[in-house]
């Protein structure tokens, strides 16, 4: 079996299936209006903490739109041109974007899990400054939906072989995403890197693990028109 191929016609863009296709432009057009008015973007679509004034209930979604620069929104859009249009051949359109967005909705939903635990932390120990700066920062990015395709990638060709650009290694899919996953787990856990919302990108791939294994049991995971 093969994808079926679009490349007779048109040049890149016409390769790349519509919901990935359209992703990528949406991100890139809030990116641009991002720069040109950052303020208003993240106050009204990124996404808050539920009980801070500054939450808004469109925001578990906009927010997947919005990103905090340059090699943010680069890292996420290129992944998502490897991976998803690949991904999105195999499920068929409708069920990809179906995958994205609650993928990204897990994320954001484990996300705001983590910080649920972190304000009771800081509500305890009556540590005012801790608290307000979680009610106060904004949450955006696609990573947590970009990780759960990966994630879906890795369980729909677990063992196709994927070359890192540094160190320059090849490995499998399912060995790279395990890696993937341990290093959020881990840098999460023990709060490395800050200003990065690990547990989201845990719930990306939780959420997609978790979709892929019903979609699997009950046979509908591949869009069998898209085969030739």
């Amino acid at each position: 079996m093969s994808y079926y191929n679009n490349a007779n016609s048109g040049g890149f863009m016409s390769n790349i299936p519509p919901v990935t296709k359209n992703l990528v432009l949406i991100n890139l057009l809030v990116f641009v209006a991002t720069l040109i008015n950052e303020d208003f973007m993240i106050r009204t679509f990124a996404m808050f903490y539920p009980s801070s004034s500054l939450f808004r209930p469109w925001q578990p979604v906009t927010h997947m739109f919005m990103h905090g620069g340059f090699w943010h929104i680069f890292f996420n859009m290129y992944t998502l041109l490897m991976f998803g249009t690949v991904v999105e051949r195999a499920m068929g359109s409708k069920k990809f974007l179906t995958f994205y967005f609650i993928t990204g909705l897990g994320a954001v939903a484990l996300h705001m899990g983590v910080q649920w635990l972190q304000v009771q932390h800081y509500l305890s120990a009556v540590n005012a400054p801790a608290y307000w700066a979680v009610m106060r920062t904004p949450t955006v990015g696609a990573s947590g939906a970009i990780y759960g395709v990966l994630l879906g990638f890795a369980m729909l060709y677990p063992d196709t072989p994927l070359t890192l650009i540094f160190p320059p290694i090849t490995l499998k899919a399912k060995v790279f995403v395990l890696i993937f996953a341990g290093i959020e787990l881990v840098t999460g856990v023990f709060g490395m890197a800050d200003g990065v919302a690990h547990f989201a990108h845990l719930g990306g791939m939780l959420f997609g693990w978790l979709l892929l294994r019903w979609w699997r049991r009950t046979g509908r995971i591949y869009h069998y028109n898209e085969w030739i």
